[in-house]
């Protein structure tokens, strides 16, 4: 009878130790947390077990999308509705409850700047979910960072850059050949811009860091996109305790999705690594330059390939090359070019500015950089969503490159209030790629065709994952007569 009550003691222990992590986990924790926050000065709600602010928070944000907003570029209200109610009763800098765990928001450019410089203070929070999307550079800390960040960065060097321009061109060719064959018998046509940039977009990174076209990869951007989906609604359904434990036959798909590209990309990369291994002529593209720079980088070291990136590393550095490298600059071109059709004075000196510095003739590297105007916009647009008034001025909420005409520095009079590639030392790696991209895509548009709004276009900005239009951009573009 010895070994049960044994049993029995040992049972009992293991579930009292359950029972204090469980009460830790949903009620000590949160409200330790909370009590630190207040001391600081902070302020938020009260903690509600388990959901937090989650409930309302949710609430709110399907209220303001369940209809599109007027034609206006003060978006926050539709986009980010609780934490905008959170500023208005509780301050600045105040926190949100995102289920048991708080969200700090600050909005003074000191702070910002302290979050975004000491990264060993501040590091980045990282949710399983999340990457089965994406992970690599943009989520690793320490070591892994610091060896990830000097193994990549050679591909981002300006001169590699300057070589992959044919890239965005041969992309960008492709986007305007096929808008000229809608086109009506008065060279006019209304089309759905939001699909065709991330066409565009996925079509560019694919040449740009694989050497393939889009055709060949795009099982890779659709399953993705797809993965990105299934990783929304579970976000929204976390809401509901305990959720993201339970096993449902999403979770077995996001899975399968993760195998997938994963497999995918497998393929891609050994037929690289055998190619350098053979000495045949490798392309400039990224993952040929990582390679070469993760092969350097061993030989270097005495061939210790614990310096260098293993396979599984290189897959989710290009799994986060095929994400980051779509979505954002699709997101960031679809703006503009609403922003254009709204504003259509820019849009005419745009179009100026890259008629004199290119004329009819395909835009080259050095070109694109000559861009003043263009610069501008594309740095206007992505200040624009969202905007401070104390930061910006009265005219924080109306679009305004011309902010812009000396320079970043000089608009945000050296505050940290502008920071669409992150700052700090974790600034975006590839935000050079990505506004390289733009100029090409914009001034190629510009060159070909004016636009407008569409009369059946409904202004509705929605956060998921990065800002889109939720129903896509009706524009009526014009053939340019030249």
């Amino acid at each position: 009878m010895e070994w049960v009550s044994g049993i029995i003691f040992i049972l009992g222990t293991l579930g009292l130790i359950s029972a204090w992590r469980v009460l830790n986990w949903v009620w000590l924790k949160p409200k330790k947390l909370e009590k630190l926050l207040r001391e600081q000065g902070l302020h938020g709600n009260s903690y509600r077990i388990l959901v937090g602010d989650i409930k309302d928070l949710f609430k709110m944000e399907k209220e303001a999308k369940s209809k599109p907003m007027n034609l206006s570029d003060d978006i926050i209200p539709r986009v980010s509705p609780y934490i905008q109610k959170s500023i208005k009763i509780h301050g600045k800098n105040s926190f949100i409850w995102f289920g048991t765990k708080p969200r700090v928001t600050l909005t003074e450019p000191e702070q910002i700047k302290d979050v975004l410089n000491k990264i060993s203070e501040f590091p980045k929070t990282n949710y399983k979910i999340f990457k089965l999307l994406a992970s690599g550079l943009a989520s690793y800390q320490g070591e892994k960072w610091s060896k990830h960040r000097k193994l990549i960065n050679p591909a981002f060097h300006l001169e590699k850059l300057k070589i992959m321009t044919p890239a965005f061109l041969e992309s960008c060719n492709d986007l305007i050949r096929k808008w000229e064959e809608v086109l009506s018998s008065d060279a006019s046509c209304e089309i759905d811009i939001w699909p065709s940039l991330q066409n565009l977009a996925s079509d560019a990174i694919s040449r740009a860091a694989f050497g393939s076209s889009y055709e060949e990869g795009k099982r890779i951007f659709q399953l993705q996109r797809e993965q990105a989906e299934h990783i929304i609604k579970l976000v929204t359904k976390s809401i509901i305790p305990l959720w993201m434990f339970l096993p449902a036959i999403v979770h077995k798909r996001m899975n399968e999705i993760d195998k997938d590209i994963k497999s995918s990309l497998k393929d891609i990369i050994n037929k690289r690594e055998k190619a350098l291994k053979t000495g045949e002529s490798t392309t400039n593209d990224l993952l040929s330059i990582l390679l070469e720079s993760n092969h350097k980088e061993i030989e270097e070291n005495a061939n210790n390939k614990n310096v260098g990136m293993s396979l599984d590393d290189v897959v989710e550095e290009c799994k986060l090359f095929y994400f980051a490298g779509q979505e954002t600059t699709s997101v960031l071109l679809v703006w503009t070019m609403i922003l254009l059709s709204r504003y259509p004075d820019w849009q005419r000196r745009a179009r100026e500015e890259v008629l004199q510095i290119f004329g009819n003739k395909k835009p080259d590297f050095d070109g694109l950089n000559n861009l003043k105007i263009v610069t501008m916009i594309l740095y206007e647009v992505l200040r624009l969503y969202p905007p401070d008034s104390e930061l910006w001025g009265d005219d924080a909420k109306m679009f305004n490159p011309e902010r812009f005409s000396e320079g970043i520095s000089k608009a945000t009079n050296g505050r940290v209030s502008f920071f669409p590639f992150g700052w700090g030392p974790r600034i975006c790696i590839g935000q050079n790629f990505s506004l390289i991209e733009a100029k090409m895509a914009m001034t190629m548009i510009l060159q070909h065709f004016s636009f407008q709004l569409s009369p059946t276009y409904a202004h509705a900005p929605s956060a998921s994952i990065t800002l889109q239009p939720q129903y896509g951009a009706q524009i009526i573009i014009r053939k340019v007569e030249t």
